[in-house]
């Protein structure tokens, strides 16, 4: 029974239950908590709230079950799922030196010199999930993202109404805004509070609501920001449903969000092909920062309406697309730990995200009540809203508010204009920060 006893209390002493109920050794009490067991234990309530969300609200599940999952993978203790692969020197003692130097040693790792001495070059595996994060660290990921949109995006909208490219810009003002009220955060002499040009630039991004944009200009300009603002560009992604309406109906009246638009002009092919050329020509020669993202933007467009490479179409829309969704999903969702999670400056930096992504919200919209004026009442303001980057959720938002007013309105294709120059707005957007402050 005693045998029984202890070989249970080991198991208890070695599993994760245990690291769970445990506080950390050193700091405040809020830091031993964010550091002990407990602070897993908020995030992995954090977890199963979005894992509900996505899965019984279906709050744009693709983004947030693999999000929300790697959360909960990440806060597990003891998992190690994301640890980094460990790389040591370890000294040669005289006898292995000795036998490595005529040669009869058995290398087990190899050996590496430096400035006279030899060292085992020894590495420990890291885990499978920091791996696969080394495609979001390095940049790899956005572009490859960029490419399946655009071979999923029918700019016809846009292009048959050019006024479109100004409510897509207009939305970016969520940025800019942000970009000043986090530098200016600096004149308060709080460390917590204080942000640097390069870290303003990766914290106002989220405001284009355009997850890949984020971290691939994170990633540049302030990696070690990447977790919290990747948690928080596709957090509110993933909720535009909740966020931009009572914006959308807090700045505009019942007879604004009524307007039925006149249908758009039909585009014909040649201008859909030559748009992607003509496109990456003037942006990519104006911002060559921008290359990487508009570059692959316009050559998955270019694929989907140039008629001819149906397969490539095909996987950029769909197993590309879906391979990368969920490892971009997965691993950010594994860099919210409670260690760094649950710090004043990452809350921060969530509370920032979301008034950058709110006022580019109200940017769009209130361009589009100065158009709904000027056009003598032919604008809808509601599709100024899909000014985002968040295709084809922002767009969808404008018609499901509008069909609201009107059941009989439709505003999907008129909407699908400012959502795709979003696109092209977010990622010219981080071309300038990143050439500013690069």
């Amino acid at each position: 029974m005693n045998s029984l006893f202890k070989t249970i209390l080991d198991i208890w002493e070695q599993s994760g239950f245990k690291k769970l109920f445990t506080l950390g050794t050193e700091g405040s009490l809020w830091e031993r908590i964010a550091y002990g067991g407990y602070g897993n234990l908020i995030m992995i309530a954090i977890a199963i709230i979005l894992l509900y969300l996505a899965i019984k609200k279906e709050f744009e599940p693709l983004l947030l079950l693999p999000i929300a999952f790697g959360m909960l993978l990440v806060n597990l203790p003891l998992g190690e799922i994301m640890n980094p692969q460990q790389n040591t020197l370890v000294p040669l003692n005289e006898a292995e030196l000795e036998h490595y130097l005529k040669g009869v040693i058995d290398q087990t790792y190899p050996v590496f010199e430096m400035n006279g001495r030899y060292f085992w070059q020894k590495f420990e595996t890291g885990g499978l999930l920091w791996y696969l994060y080394q495609g979001v660290k390095y940049g790899v990921y956005p572009p490859l993202i960029f490419l399946g949109i655009g071979a999923m995006t029918d700019f016809g909208p846009l292009i048959a109404n050019p006024k479109s490219f100004l409510l897509g810009g207009a939305a970016q003002f969520g940025i800019f805004v942000t970009f000043f009220g986090a530098s200016a955060l600096g004149f308060t002499g709080i460390e917590a509070l204080t942000f640097s040009p390069q870290e303003a630039s990766s914290i106002s991004i989220i405001g284009g609501a355009d997850g890949p944009t984020a971290i691939w200009i994170t990633s540049k300009l302030s990696p070690e920001l990447l977790g919290p603002i990747a948690i928080a560009a596709y957090s509110y992604m993933a909720l535009v449903p909740i966020i931009q309406p009572p914006i959308m109906r807090l700045l505009t009246t019942k007879k604004e969000r009524s307007v039925v638009m006149e249908q758009l002009r039909p585009v014909s092919k040649t201008e859909k092909v030559l748009f992607p050329i003509f496109v990456t020509l003037v942006v990519v020669l104006l911002l060559p920062s921008a290359a990487p993202l508009v570059g692959m933007l316009m050559l998955g467009n270019l694929f989907r309406e140039s008629g001819v490479v149906d397969r490539i179409t095909k996987t950029a829309q769909n197993e590309l697309m879906n391979i990368i969704t969920i490892f971009i999903g997965l691993t950010v969702g594994a860099t919210a730990n409670a260690a760094t999670f649950l710090q004043p400056k990452t809350l921060l930096i969530i509370v920032l995200g979301l008034v950058a992504f709110a006022f580019g919200t109200a940017g769009g919209v209130l361009l589009g009540k100065v158009m709904y004026l000027v056009t003598g009442g032919k604008v809808n303001p509601l599709i100024g809203s899909a000014g985002v980057s968040a295709v084809p959720m922002a767009a969808r938002v404008s018609q499901k508010v509008g069909q609201q007013e009107d059941p009989g309105n439709f505003l999907l294709m008129h909407a699908m204009g400012p959502n795709a120059a979003g696109v092209i707005g977010s990622a010219v957007a981080a071309g300038v920060l990143l050439t500013l402050f690069g």
